[in-house]
């Protein structure tokens, strides 16, 4: 290894003097808002879905390169594992490729997966393809049992069963719609249960003789659905009781209908009731039980989009989404058994007292009816699918309340659906946090690993299955962000960062806990893939300012990186982007608050100053890594510094990357403490930084916006300007998902949502305000600052500007886009 990296340096020497030379003749960038919202075609395009193939001697992944189009598809490109081959792969190369996810099996050696609704088998030592079914129908969600031998898949709602030595296809549930049940209730010609008109009465008649056909039992549900009256019922039963061609009919009926569950006890076929629908099945290791989520949906009522610009000419309706307090979906674990089709439903365990309960009852007046105390009702909990041990024999699942302030993990009595609680995490804010929902089992077999926040950052945890405390795997103020077990889980691979809270590093740790080993050493961020072998790693490496680009190393700390792709265009490295300083903001708090300083070092005291506020909330802008979702805006720093400007970007409370307080700081006020933060990152320039306290001003996109508006609505005299670019004006018109957690519902913290939201301090406008907004925005949508513009005229300011995008959605794709909405930006600041 020592030669070929000697070799690989005496190639990169000419190679850095060519490009010196080359450099020194291009001039460089110029630095205009046009040349650097060209998006891709001047950063580049990240790649994308790794993979390696079977015998870990080629990668492949997604990527396009700089001069192809940003709506293209991403092609397919391929690379040795000692870095070298780079090249794009045919159409026919592809569909020998192996897939990205599907199931494995326990020995790694098949892969069986779904594709255009067919299901199709790797071998992942040869590298063979076959297919597996070709139909109509949609074949989807394939797993291998434990046997290796047979696949579990999803095929019109219902789960089947095929071995892969015979194509033997066994069907595991009979799972129908309301409207399909009652059609298939009695089919023409004769009577229930599987097979159906088949036997002796098939095609018709009076279905005489038994079989599977025979006339269905009078009293049963008849042809339409309708069902006997009283008065029908006691004319079948004189019918009986008069007539002996009645009564040897139905003796005759009745012993076929023993005989045949005798021989074939059929199954009950499973209808959800009312608006219910069956979604994901499993079906458990011993084959007697099928699990299935099935979810009632919540108001049916949506918001709607209208998009003006159309193929047809004619405005058309996107349909939106909820919004917040509405009524959501809600779903229940099903057991169904796989030889009767009885159901029983997983219970979780966890109760509430109704609110009549929980007041202090009043003493029954004497004489009087008995207090009756409400029982206690099932809280609205989120049932996941069960996770099986490597033997089948045990079974967790993790809960989550639907208010997310309580997460259970709890193991299941496959055979009732019961459940105990192994861990549980309270939260009075809200639940969260990375990597939130990983659960595994451990190479003991016995305990379960979870991640939780529980010591105030995110950690990994283990707990016995029998019982007691559960043990942290890691610790220290610093979080986990991503986990995976080596293939015989006697290792763990963590993405971390322990070694401070602006680098993403790869380590390894032992499958029992313990010490961590750094296995990737350059700063930034590393998206790591470990080809089956695990003596490789593929990594997607971004640095501040060196945009994602794929590098092979070898699973070794002291291993040397082989870059792999070149995303940017040449363009890109005439201008010598900034390594951008990080600082820390003093908060009025005592807290120190992380910030990247973009200041040139020829600005001069008593110039302008902007700050930037990153969208999202819970988001990490302030590290060292490329900022995929904010790049523009890294390069836009480059033009206001040209300009004189000095700019900060903060990581405000509630953003990503500094623990459970630092993230639920905004619980039911936000444009509370991260206001703060902003306003101390403007003290903070004028005190330290030599800036105009009277020339500074902010923009931000989504959360970012909000913040803006909250800055300029209720901060007036700090801030010149601001651009608030499709801005949340109030959160009651945002989603469910997102703000109840933060928020909880308007319906019961009306509070929380008036200081939250900037429409209701749109009095206290003072500086020059612009508004920017994409009108088919499906996130933030355009009617919220629709609303926020109607307010502003009722209160008469002036002092503000629109600029709507017809095209663009929550994220813009169009250059044209990108280049006016920062025009825009760049003038107002320059009038501050």
């Amino acid at each position: 290894m020592r030669y070929h990296f000697f070799l690989a340096r005496k190639l990169i020497i000419p190679f850095s003097l060519a490009l010196f030379f080359a450099q020194a003749q291009t001039p460089r960038l110029a630095l205009t808002i046009d040349s650097i919202m060209r998006g891709p075609e001047l950063v580049g395009f990240e790649p994308a879905a790794v993979r390696w193939s079977h015998d870990s001697a080629h990668v492949y992944f997604q990527w396009k390169q700089y001069t192809d189009k940003d709506a293209a598809p991403m092609d397919t490109y391929t690379a040795n594992r000692d870095g070298f081959g780079l090249r794009k792969l045919s159409d026919e190369e592809i569909k020998q490729l192996p897939p990205v996810g599907g199931d494995t099996t326990h020995d790694k050696r098949l892969t069986v997966y779904s594709s255009s609704g067919d299901l199709f088998l790797f071998d992942n030592t040869t590298g063979k393809i076959q297919q597996l079914t070709k139909t109509t129908d949609t074949e989807a969600n394939p797993r291998f049992l434990p046997d290796g031998k047979r696949i579990a898949f999803t095929r019109g709602g219902n789960l089947y069963v095929m071995s892969l030595d015979s194509g033997v296809l066994v069907q595991m549930t009979d799972i129908r719609t309301a409207a399909a049940a009652t059609t298939q209730a009695v089919p023409a010609g004769g009577g229930g249960g599987r097979g159906q008109g088949l036997g002796q009465g098939q095609g018709g008649g009076r279905g005489q003789g038994g079989g599977r056909g025979a006339a269905p039992p009078t009293g049963t549900a008849a042809a339409g659905g309708a069902t006997t009256s009283a008065s029908q019922e006691y004319l079948k039963n004189e019918q009986k009781e008069l007539l002996d061609a009645i009564r040897e009919r139905v003796a005759v009926r009745e012993e076929a209908d023993a005989r045949r569950k005798k021989d074939d006890p059929g199954r009950k076929p499973f209808t959800p009731t009312g608006r219910e629908t069956v979604g994901q099945l499993q079906l458990s290791p011993d084959e007697k039980t099928v699990f299935a989520t099935v979810s009632e949906p919540g108001s049916p009522r949506s918001t709607i989009v209208p998009n003006y610009i159309t193929e047809s000419g004619y405005t058309e309706d996107i349909n939106g989404r909820s919004n917040v307090g509405d009524s959501q979906n809600t779903s229940r674990l099903a057991m169904i058994d796989v030889t009767t089709g009885e159901v029983k439903w997983v219970d979780h365990g966890q109760r509430r007292t109704p609110p009549a309960a929980a007041a202090s009852p009043q003493p029954p007046r004497e004489g009087g009816p008995p207090v009756r105390t409400p029982a206690p009702q099932d809280r609205d909990v989120q049932l996941g699918m069960p996770l099986w041990s490597e033997d089948g024999a045990k079974a967790v699942i993790q809960a989550r309340a639907a208010d997310n302030k309580d997460r259970w993990l709890l193991a299941l009595d496959a055979s009732t659906g019961k459940t105990r609680v192994l861990a549980h995490d309270r939260d009075d804010a809200w639940l969260g946090g990375p990597a939130a929902n990983t659960i595994g089992w451990m190479k003991n077999d016995r305990e379960v690993y979870f991640q939780s926040e529980r010591s105030g950052f995110a950690h990994l945890y283990a707990v016995d299955f029998e019982g007691g405390e559960p043990r942290a795997l890691t610790s220290g103020q610093w979080e986990v962000l991503n986990v995976r077990q080596s293939r015989d889980k006697s290792l763990f691979y963590l993405t971390a960062t322990k070694d401070g809270p602006f680098d993403q590093f790869l380590y390894q740790m032992s499958g029992d806990g313990g010490p961590l080993t750094r296995i990737t050493q350059e700063p930034g961020k590393h998206t790591t893939t470990l080809s089956p072998d695990e003596h490789w790693i593929a990594d997607i490496y971004s640095y501040t300012n060196k945009p994602p680009d794929l590098y092979i190393r070898e699973n070794d700390p002291k291993a040397v990186a082989k870059r792999i792709t070149t995303s940017p265009s040449p363009e890109f490295a005439q201008y010598p982007w900034l390594d951008v300083p990080i600082v820390m903001v003093p908060a009025r708090d005592g807290v120190k608050v992380p910030a990247r300083l973009f200041q040139a070092a020829s600005f001069k005291k008593g110039g302008p100053g902007v700050i930037f506020v990153h969208g999202a909330g819970y988001l990490q802008n302030v590290d060292h890594k490329w900022s995929s979702s904010y790049y523009h805006e890294y390069l836009f720093d480059h033009i206001l510094m040209e300009r004189g400007f000095t700019v900060i970007d903060v990581d405000y409370r509630g953003s990503a990357g500094y623990g459970r307080d630092w993230r639920t700081a905004v619980y039911e006020h936000m444009g509370g403490k991260d206001l703060d933060d902003i306003v101390d990152a403007a003290k903070y320039l004028a005190a330290q930084k030599g800036v105009d306290p009277k020339k500074i001003g902010l923009w931000g996109g989504s959360y970012g916006g909000f913040m803006t508006l909250m800055a300029m609505f209720t901060e007036a005299d700090v801030f010149a300007a601001g651009a608030a670019l499709r801005p949340v004006s109030d959160w009651a018109l945002y989603n469910q998902g997102y703000t109840a957690e933060i928020l909880n519902l308007p319906q019961s913290d009306p509070e929380a949502y008036r200081k939250s939201s900037p429409i209701f301090f749109a009095q206290g406008l003072k500086g020059a305000l612009l508004i920017c907004h994409g009108m088919v925005d499906t996130n933030v949508e355009f009617e919220d600052t629709v609303r926020l513009v109607q307010k502003l005229i009722e209160l008469r300011k002036e002092n503000w500007n629109l600029a709507v995008y017809p095209v663009e959605d929550h994220g813009f794709r169009q250059p044209a886009s990108w280049a006016d909405e920062y025009k825009r930006i760049l003038a107002l600041f320059e009038k501050m």
